[in-house]
């Protein structure tokens, strides 16, 4: 049995929540929109990683500053390797923007 929020009235709603972590329905609702937002943002990565490889380098001589894509062309991450080329002022301005 589902809660009396699951009323079929949105699309895909068929009662499932197994962890009744929708106390509510204005919970329910918080947590799609949350859903439809994180989806957007991983859509955007999903584009935005492979753009960031095409650019580095025509930006970069266009700016005049060095590429950092790491060996084989690639955008410097965890598992790329290469962070260690990034300045640590970017770090430092990307933290303090994320946490304002």
């Amino acid at each position: 049995p589902s809660a009396p929020w699951f009323d079929g009235s949105v699309v895909g709603d068929f009662g499932f929540d197994p962890l009744n972590l929708a106390s509510s329905a204005a919970l329910l609702a918080f947590y799609r929109e949350a859903e439809i937002k994180h989806s957007r943002l991983a859509m955007l990565a999903t584009v935005g990683w492979p753009v960031s490889e095409m650019l580095d380098e025509p930006l970069a001589q266009l700016c005049g500053m060095p590429c950092v894509l790491a060996s084989r062309g690639i955008a410097p991450s965890v598992l790329n390797g290469g962070l260690e080329s990034i300045s640590p002022v970017f770090w430092g301005a990307a933290l303090g923007s994320a946490a304002t």
